[in-house]
This record gives C-alpha cells, sequence and structure tokens, in this order.
C-alpha cells in the first residue's frame, strides 16, 4: 500500500511539472514578462528529432511551417501539434519568408542562392552571386512590403583555391538588383525589420549586441548602432565569447525578440531588456503563428517548441 502511495504521489509530481498532452509536452513554466509573458504559462515541446531546424514562418490557416536544412525539406506543424511535410527538396533552405504575390521565398544553402521556392511552377532564382562572386552560404532573410528581400550571408570555408567570401548583408529588390549594404559584421545572422521598416536589425552571432540600422525611403543604411546587450553573451568551450544570437522577430507593439544562448531574449522598441523566455534547447529561430498570431513557435537544435503569449505577433509580416 505505501509503495502504491509514494508512486501515486511521484505519478502526480511529474505531472505538475511536465504535462503530457499527447505528442505535446509542458515543460517548466516561465516568470511573467508584463505585457509579453503570463506567469505559469508552459513551453509546450511539440517534437524532437527534427535534422536541422530554422526559419519558421506562419500560415495564414494558423499553422506554421519551417527548415529541416540537413534534410533538405519543409516542415507543417498544424495548430493541434500534428506534423506533416510541406516540401521536399529543398536546396537545404534556411530562412524564409513571404513575398506580396504569396510566392515563399528562401535562402538556400546546398547551391547557395535566393529564390523563390513555392508554389510549384513559379520556382526561380532571384541571387546567386554578386560582383561575379558566388554566395557562400546564406542564412536567413526578412522580406520587405515592396517585394525585396534584405539577407544574411555570413560565410562559408570555400572550395580549395577559391578565396573565401567576406560575411555581408545584401538586399535583392523585386526585380533583381542586388545591393551589398553590410560587410562589417563579424557573423551576421538573424535579420529583421521593425513594423513600419524604418530600421533593419540585425544578429551578430560572435556579438555582445543586437545591431540596428535606419532604413531610408530609398532602402538605403544609416549608422550601425549597438541596439540591445544580449544576456545569452558567454564564454564557449572554445574559450571564446560568443552571443549566439540568431534568429529575429517582431510583435504588433515593435517588441523584438531574439533567439540567444540564453533563450529568447524580449527588447522594447528603445531596446530596453524585458525578459527572457527559457528553452531546454538553444533556440535559433522563432515565428509567431495561429490565428490571432499570439502562439511564439521556437526551433532549436532538432526541436520545435510553442508558447502562448499576451500580444500578437506583427500581422504584416508572416514571422
Amino acid at each position: 500500500m505505501q509503495k502504491r502511495a509514494l508512486s501515486a504521489r511521484m505519478g502526480l509530481l511529474f505531472l505538475a511539472g511536465y504535462l503530457v498532452f499527447g505528442s505535446l509536452r509542458a515543460e517548466p513554466a516561465n516568470p511573467a514578462i508584463p505585457g509579453v509573458l503570463a506567469a505559469g504559462t508552459p513551453l509546450q515541446l511539440i517534437q524532437d528529432g527534427f535534422k536541422g531546424t530554422e526559419g519558421p514562418v506562419a500560415l495564414p490557416d494558423g499553422s506554421v511551417i519551417f527548415t529541416e536544412t540537413q534534410a533538405s525539406r519543409i516542415t507543417r506543424i498544424a495548430a493541434d501539434g500534428s506534423v506533416s511535410t510541406f516540401l521536399e527538396n529543398s536546396n537545404g533552405s534556411n530562412g524564409l519568408g513571404f513575398n506580396r504575390q504569396g510566392e515563399l521565398l528562401s535562402v538556400q544553402t546546398v547551391k547557395p542562392q535566393v529564390g523563390v521556392i513555392y508554389p510549384a511552377g513559379r520556382e526561380r532564382v532571384l541571387v546567386a552571386e554578386f560582383e561575379g562572386q558566388p554566395l557562400a552560404r546564406p542564412n536567413d532573410l526578412v522580406v520587405d512590403r515592396l517585394g525585396g528581400a534584405y539577407f544574411t550571408d555570413p560565410g562559408a570555408n570555400p572550395p580549395a583555391g577559391q578565396t573565401p567570401a567576406k560575411p555581408a548583408v545584401y538586399h535583392v529588390s523585386a526585380d533583381g538588383r542586388v545591393q551589398r549594404l553590410i560587410d562589417d559584421v563579424e557573423r551576421p545572422n538573424g535579420i529583421q525589420l521593425s513594423p513600419d521598416e524604418k530600421i533593419l536589425y540585425l544578429a551578430n552571432t560572435r556579438g555582445e549586441y543586437v545591431l540596428a540600422y535606419d532604413v531610408a525611403a530609398d532602402g538605403s543604411l544609416g549608422k550601425r548602432r549597438d541596439f540591445a546587450r544580449l544576456s545569452g553573451w558567454s564564454k564557449g568551450e572554445n574559450g571564446s565569447y560568443a552571443s549566439g544570437a540568431d534568429g529575429l522577430a517582431v510583435d504588433a507593439e515593435g517588441r523584438l525578440y531574439v533567439a540567444s544562448n540564453a533563450g529568447i531574449e524580449v527588447f522594447s522598441p528603445a531596446g530596453q531588456a524585458l525578459g527572457i523566455i527559457a528553452l531546454p534547447k538553444k533556440p535559433q529561430n522563432l515565428a509567431f503563428a495561429g490565428i490571432d498570431k499570439k502562439t511564439l513557435y521556437v526551433v532549436g537544435r532538432g526541436a520545435a517548441y510553442r508558447i502562448a503569449l499576451l500580444t500578437p505577433g506583427f500581422a504584416g509580416r508572416a514571422k
């Protein structure tokens, strides 16, 4: 009898900390972030074991898609948490974004390029080189309201005999004109625009700060500035410091959400630290989804999670 009672108590304790809903498991809850996250809101593990996790964006039906870069596949998570294949043979797609025509743009890593990958029959390459030099390994993108895209290329080890491409940020217009806008950031990674598109945010994985640039009416960028210091700034196993800054997203109020070594760091539009959403694994990217866009989906290190927020994501962008 005592053993059965002890077993029952242990079971209750387990359920209190890790509620299980079919394939969805609730991780220990996070503390409140005023206006963003209610205290005690559980983080749900949707599924683990994906082959690379990047680039989530929302679909109009409330579901979300993300890239399994290593599997060259784009995967869909429905509102009920069920998982299915959205697109195969994605050329190692990483970051994703939709343009005004509903076409899905992706940065692609097997054959490095940026292009439209969906719907079928409308696939095309937008940019694969700059000034005669091929892209190295494009990483992430954000689509602007004119149908162009800002994208990052942090570089990669080139084939023997080739000069390594310099890490850079580019813009490709809807008609295919390409500009290199930034070439002085150590490892440009996640990229995002403010809701009014007057500020471009850039994650520097090896840097201490999220960077910001004013965007002029003609699309040119102002001088870079440190927008927010990252709590994820820490010393790694190799002895070097890095923040692990990766994917970025904005909500309807203009707050910035940053995937870093610390979790999901949330900042006000002025760069004030508001709080951190902790995760069991290091996050790589994130997106608001759901019919009301109040569910934050986070992917990283082969796992996908979601958490209910108090605020919706910016309605004018699929992320």
